[in-house]
């Protein structure tokens, strides 16, 4: 195993280059088709397994903590969540928590030990080679067999669901994770542009639609406002990354990613709209309406200057962007008010033709169970409690009585949660309590959004960023086979570095315009073409699972 880890780990690397385009966005703190049976209750599977079981085995499980639990919890032991989880299921279960922003180095360190825990919470989507050359090269089971014989739960969901069970295994028809799964079409979408509608209100002006609208708008932000960055987006780890689901640069027809028109796999950057938006994003650059420190700001510095009003406008999250900061400028300004706006387009009217938007499959929060274990039953067992109409009651809202009560056969959060006695903020005070408002092995319910988002602002917000086309240009997610993938792993870093270099170049004026085409021919050059091609060719593989 040794052996094989040292060839992997490059590859592993260069894939959390590729990143964008391969996994869904996901807000980690506001985070789907038909009700989950948790939301309507539903007969129990053939050969449901009862809970607590009752076995004197423990099981050994490594994964982070959610990021809302840094500085709160170090360890999963230390959560009563995962307390709670063992206490229902029957199942004890030692952890191995990696340090916090520090995942991905300690799951190299582990694979490279050949000493894997029984399961593995780790995005295997993004595996080199794919989750099938996971398998093949012994890091994790197929799972077919164990959730015919030993997951009725999840069996049923996939049953009844096949746009999911269509996501959830590979090319070749394997299973190899218990999947965090969006249980409802309103949790698909809680990103897009933010602004100050308070603003807006003072300066007579209305919400904008059209490219024209927002640069009207950004100039009265920085004349009238004294805004020092009208419009600013988070530069780290990569500069305009949010914006590859289609704000802004989405006017113009492309999306910083691949996407599919007519049937034909295209990439945005290489496309001629692509230099239009440039050319938008430079001149506001030049005019001082794009944050001058784009390159380098993080999360801090964004909430920051929202907060101060340095900032008027923005790229946001539902939960972790407004709802983070409404309460922050209300404390200083009880007219303050951020709100989301629609998807810019160049004609009013127009429906916008790309936007975010997540898959039903969210790759992350996924749990394999490693080749090494010697409990697969027991752990297939344990994992699909998330999946049953009691699972996913708890991991969307907890223990009755302490994090929800129900009222009217609806489980509403208590003050625990919503009104947290130690000054925790609700997503924090969830993530103790729940996986709701995170992802893992389980099927989200929407009714945790409908009290997550429990402001008007946020619920018109993400009424607002659901009225695009993206879903009609979206590709499903596909996957190079094991041989394509160290080919396009590398194509596609090299494209992203170069785009990323062009982006910055030509926007902050560095370099012209016109030498767009240049970079169009060098991505040619370093092979962008063949990363198309596989990216069809993975297409055509999907369409025939």
């Amino acid at each position: 195993m040794r052996k094989t880890f040292r060839k992997t780990v490059p590859a592993l690397m260069a894939f959390a280059m590729v990143g964008g385009a391969l996994a869904g966005c996901s807000d980690k703190g506001g985070e789907q088709g038909a009700a989950s049976p948790a939301a309507g209750g539903s007969a129990a599977p053939a050969g449901a397994v009862a809970y607590p079981l009752q076995t004197d085995k423990t099981l050994t499980y490594w994964g982070a903590l959610p990021n809302n639990l840094v500085g709160v919890k170090s360890k999963h032991d230390e959560v009563p969540f995962y307390q709670e989880w063992q206490k229902r299921t029957g199942v004890k279960v030692n952890f191995t928590t990696p340090p916090a922003n520090q995942s991905n180095e300690a799951f190299n360190v582990m694979l490279a030990s050949g000493e894997l825990p029984d399961m593995l919470e780790y995005n295997f989507f993004n595996f080199p080679g794919g989750p099938e050359k996971a398998i093949k090269d012994g890091y994790i089971m197929k799972l077919n067999d164990l959730i015919d014989k030993y997951a009725p739960n999840y069996k049923k969901y996939l049953k009844e669901h096949p746009e999911v069970d269509k996501m959830v295994k590979t090319d070749e028809g394997s299973y190899y994770a218990f999947p965090f799964i969006r249980g409802d079409d309103s949790l698909l979408i809680f990103q897009g542009p933010v602004i100050r509608k308070d603003w807006l209100d003072e300066l007579g002006l209305p919400v904008p639609e059209t490219i024209d609208d927002w640069t009207a708008t950004l100039k009265a932000f920085k004349e009238k406002k004294g805004a020092k960055a009208p419009i600013s987006f988070v530069g780290k780890p990569r500069v305009f990354n949010e914006l590859g689901n289609g704000a802004f640069v989405g006017a113009f027809g492309v999306t910083r990613d691949f996407y599919l028109e007519n049937g034909t796999v295209k990439f945005g950057p290489a496309e001629k709209g692509y230099k239009e938006f440039l050319a938008l994003f430079r001149q506001w650059y030049a005019d001082g309406l794009l944050d001058k420190d784009v390159a380098t700001v993080d999360s801090k510095v964004l909430d920051a200057n929202i907060t101060s009003g340095a900032t008027g406008a923005t790229w946001g999250n539902a939960g972790g962007g407004i709802g983070k900061w409404q309460p922050l400028l209300k404390e200083k300004d009880a007219k303050a008010s951020v709100v989301g706006t629609p998807y810019p387009v160049l004609k009013k009217g127009d429906t916008p033709k790309f936007g975010q938007r997540d898959y039903a499959f969210s790759t992350g929060g996924m749990v394999a169970i490693s080749s090494n274990s010697k409990n697969a039953e027991l752990a297939v067992k344990l994992l699909d409690y998330g999946y049953s109409e009691e699972g996913q009651l708890f991991h969307n809202f907890g223990t009755e009585g302490v994090s929800y009560k129900m009222e009217n056969g609806y489980p509403k959060y208590t003050d625990l949660i919503m009104k947290n006695p130690d000054k925790l903020a609700p997503a924090q005070a969830m993530s103790l309590y729940i996986r709701g408002n995170t992802m893992g092995p389980f099927v989200q319910d929407k009714r945790y959004s409908e009290q997550y988002l429990n402001m008007p602002e946020q619920q018109q917000a993400v009424s607002i960023w659901q009225k695009t086309d993206m879903a009609k240009y979206q590709l499903p997610l596909v996957t190079p086979t094991p041989e394509e993938s160290a080919e396009y792993a590398k194509i596609m870093t090299d494209v992203n570095t170069l785009v990323d270099e062009m982006t910055l170049k030509i926007i902050l004026g560095a370099e012209p315009l016109d030498s767009f085409e240049k970079y169009v021919e060098k991505m040619n050059s370093i092979k962008l073409s063949r990363a198309i091609e596989i990216k069809k060719a993975a297409l055509d593989r999907y369409n025939k699972r």
